[in-house]
């Protein structure tokens, strides 16, 4: 089987649809949180995961959302959790509350989670890849950091599709993987999208300005 992987989209729509424009054909999307927080488009992000009924756990910035848990954030984090809790509905907020922080997916193969099999706030860099992370899966998904690398062990493979909304590895395309079960292969892999009207997108919803500027450096 093949999976089309995803991670911290970051209501960041415009980003989303040419992911999913540039995928090839799968048989099924995996994600490993944060559909919102940061960006203008908190609802279409959901919906569109939602509508797909992809397998899906809750990052920090979903959980925020959904339990008032932001004290720690910076000024644009907290605004884009803010604005998230504002324009989303019931049952779009519902959906979030229900994520898991953890969950299997391909008969228990693969395993998904935020930021570490053992803290889901964790940032898990590319430095802390290795083996012991892995728990009988074939293949840890993981998110947070935006950032995309895998590795490959005897035991299976580490992985970070890198982020759909917000890049921090100095690429701004928009980042995904395709994961082939049946070879064992990762395929990272980046599409261009329009970056200046997340932009204003950004400004027409009031969020601080930054949000949008920092999408141009990939940082």
């Amino acid at each position: 089987m093949r999976f089309g992987v995803i991670s911290d989209v970051h209501a960041n729509a415009v980003a989303l649809r040419a992911v999913l424009d540039d995928m090839p054909p799968v048989d099924g999307l995996l994600c490993a949180g944060d559909v919102v927080g940061y960006g203008p488009a908190p609802g279409e992000c959901v919906d569109e995961l939602a509508g797909r009924d992809v397998p899906t756990v809750s990052g920090n910035h979903d959980r925020a959302v959904v339990t008032d848990t932001a004290f720690r954030f910076n000024d644009m984090a907290r605004a884009g959790v803010e604005y998230a809790r504002e324009q989303l509905t019931d049952a779009q907020l519902d959906w979030l509350a229900d994520l898991p922080t953890e969950r299997r997916a391909c008969d228990g193969d693969v395993k998904l989670v935020h930021g570490h099999p053992d803290d889901p706030d964790h940032y898990t860099r590319t430095h802390e890849f290795s083996s012991n992370l892995l728990r009988g899966e074939a293949v840890l998904v993981m998110g947070h950091t935006h950032v995309q690398h895998h590795e490959r062990y005897d035991e299976g493979i580490v992985m970070n599709p890198g982020s759909v909304g917000q890049p921090r590895d100095g690429d701004p395309r928009a980042a995904y993987a395709v994961l082939d079960m049946d070879a064992g292969e990762i395929e990272e892999r980046r599409v261009a999208y329009d970056i200046e009207m997340v932009q204003e997108q950004v400004r027409e919803a009031g969020l601080p300005e930054r949000i949008g500027a920092r999408l141009a450096d990939g940082r």
